[in-house]
């Protein structure tokens, strides 16, 4: 079949036909329903704030049970991430939950690259993610789906405005809290108004963004009932009083009305074009500039092509740079030959010429020992001269005595 009979035929209107009777697959969403009950789901949250400002409690509290987390100290060198995955159940619905914690966040002097390792992790994940999809034996359906759904930034109650590491940080994560960050062009998630059947309650719930929380997992008794609350020297903020804090707003907004969106949210937007730039990055794309299809088999091989292209020049590069260094050693070893041989020359020389000198003193030292010997003589025979000379008188003084 042409391509132009190909897009004609898809070009083609959709007629509506009326069914004669009941099919059967209108039960294609309880279908539906029982594969994700009994598959399970997963939500994955990232907890961004400073040290004990009340991330793990107000998790326990969304959650109402206890989460076992090890203790955060002050004194990290850097920001470390920390996920810890437990497994929930409610009703007949388990729930695979991913917390990630960002230990050390706000504790270091210099907070300029604080948010650094907040965004390489959920690139991270998105990338780990693209792996396991590019894979010839791939297995999404039980693969461990850590990409980040949501981001819940925690915010001291100084009354005070923002502090710098709050702002840098929101921006490189797209984030934003309302009016005092308009101006700085900084955005947070806004829950989905298009479904009708929460957009009544969505469109209200967007303007109490951000939310004013506390948690709590204490059961106080306020009045003649026990509720989860905090006591202060000066009362009690309930954590379920809607008078008192947005709690149950987040509550409702995160795990009652929109979790599947946030899910969605995260697959369909922000890792596709995640995996949008990866893909064009390699090379890939879905048209040439003359709106052509393209074929994946051609990308391959141009994208190969390139790739020993690439090679060759690297190793050509490589090999070159491999003969210049031995070129540039050569050249330095000849250079040290040189002066170790100007070295040696000298000391000869200096040899030489100390020999020399000591032939000349041997020399005259010779000379001055001849000398020596010859007075030595010419001495000792005056002497024995003379001592002949004075012994014969004496004999013949002797003679005449007898």
């Amino acid at each position: 079949m042409a391509a132009n009979e190909i897009d004609l035929f898809t070009n083609e209107e959709k007629r509506n036909l009326e069914l004669g009777g009941h099919v059967g697959f209108d039960s294609l969403p309880d279908q539906l329903v029982s594969k994700s009950v009994a598959q399970g789901f997963c939500f994955n949250i990232l907890c961004v704030g400073e040290t004990g400002i009340g991330k793990s409690t107000l998790i326990n509290t969304l959650f109402n049970t206890v989460f076992e987390t090890e203790e955060a100290s002050h004194y990290e060198n850097e920001v470390q991430l920390r996920p810890q995955t437990f497994e929930l159940q409610e009703s007949n619905v388990n729930l695979k939950l991913t917390i990630v914690h960002t230990v050390g966040f706000g504790d270091q002097i210099n907070k300029e690259e604080s948010y650094k390792p907040i965004t390489e992790y959920i690139d991270a994940q998105f990338e780990k993610y693209l792996e396991e999809e590019l894979k010839i034996k791939r297995s999404l359906f039980n693969y461990h789906d850590t990409r980040i759904h949501i981001c819940l930034y925690f915010i001291a109650p100084t009354g005070h405005s923002l502090k710098s590491l709050d702002l840098v940080t929101m921006k490189k994560l797209d984030s934003k809290i309302m009016s005092e960050l308009v101006s700085n062009g900084v955005q947070i998630y806004n829950f989905p108004t298009e479904d009708e059947a929460v957009a009544e309650i969505n469109a209200s719930m967007n303007t109490y963004l951000p939310f004013a929380v506390i948690g709590s997992t204490e059961d106080v008794k306020v009045g003649n009932k026990l509720v989860k609350a905090r006591l202060y020297p000066w009362g009690s903020v309930q954590v379920e009083n809607e008078n008192h804090c947005d709690f149950v707003k987040l509550r409702e907004m995160l795990l009652r009305v929109n979790m599947e969106d946030l899910r969605e949210q995260t697959h369909a937007r922000h890792y596709e074009l995640y995996r949008r730039c990866k893909l064009e990055e390699m090379g890939f794309k879905d048209t040439d500039p003359n709106s052509k299809s393209f074929s994946l088999q051609e990308t391959y091989e141009t994208k190969r092509k390139e790739f020993l292209l690439e090679l060759q020049r690297k190793e050509e590069e490589m090999r070159q740079m491999f003969v210049n260094k031995v070129k540039e050693t050569e050249a330095e070893l000849k250079e040290k030959e040189k002066e170790l041989h100007d070295r040696f020359e000298q000391l000869k020389r200096m040899h030489q010429e100390e020999k020399k000198n000591l032939e000349e003193k041997r020399r005259e030292l010779e000379e001055e020992m001849n000398a020596f010997n010859r007075r030595k003589v010419a001495a000792e025979t005056l002497m024995g001269q003379g001592l002949q000379g004075g012994s014969q008188p004496f004999k013949k003084d002797k003679d005449k005595k007898n």
